[in-house]
């Protein structure tokens, strides 16, 4: 009698709450599931255990994680890999695509959620009004991803965005919370 082996996943994340819960999910879902808290542990999970599964954040202190998604694709291209990010914008996931990830995802996303990226890859993915008809990205994406990119490179400090943008404060928090990131 022979017992299927389970898939492997590796969890790459230095937010070590989500880490572990993600872990446990998966876990309880069937999956021989490893968790990594920097892109160094995970190479080194990655190269004595090649798993089938990675899910991996972009921001990391000391990584990030499109050098993380390439060096897992460079030990085994047959990992698939989703990136997980708190500050998405079209730029970094088009880079996430370009490096091999099969999908890309903003925090918080459940362990369904992951799973059902893995099983779709980039079949029809577009986020909402993202881009029109003829492949034009709407004003109101362009502005939200301009928004993003600057929150991002100001670590997350909405005051020092706003003063980048020449925004309020209060008015640029009224716009992120019009438009919340996908869940």
């Amino acid at each position: 009698m022979s017992e299927e082996t389970p898939r492997s996943i590796l969890v790459v994340d230095d937010d070590d709450t989500f880490r572990t819960r993600l872990v446990r999910a998966f876990a309880d879902r069937g999956f021989d599931a490893r968790g990594a808290a920097n892109g160094e542990e995970a190479l080194r999970r990655a190269r004595t255990e090649s798993p089938e599964y990675a899910v991996v954040d972009l921001r990391m202190p000391g990584d990030f994680g499109l050098d993380v998604v390439r060096a897992l694709r460079e030990i085994d291209d047959a990992t698939r890999i989703v990136v997980l990010t708190g500050y998405g914008s079209i730029a970094t996931a088009i880079e996430a695509i370009r490096m091999g990830a099969v999908d890309y995802l903003t925090k918080p996303a459940d362990a369904d959620q992951i799973l059902a990226a893995f099983e779709t890859g980039q079949k029809g993915k577009r986020p909402d009004d993202a881009v029109a008809t003829d492949g034009t990205p709407s004003l109101a994406r362009v502005e939200w991803e301009h928004i993003q990119r600057v929150l991002m490179d100001c670590g997350g400090n909405v005051s020092q965005a706003a003063r980048l943008l020449g925004l309020h404060r209060r008015s640029l928090q009224r716009k992120l919370s019009k438009r919340p990131m996908r869940r």
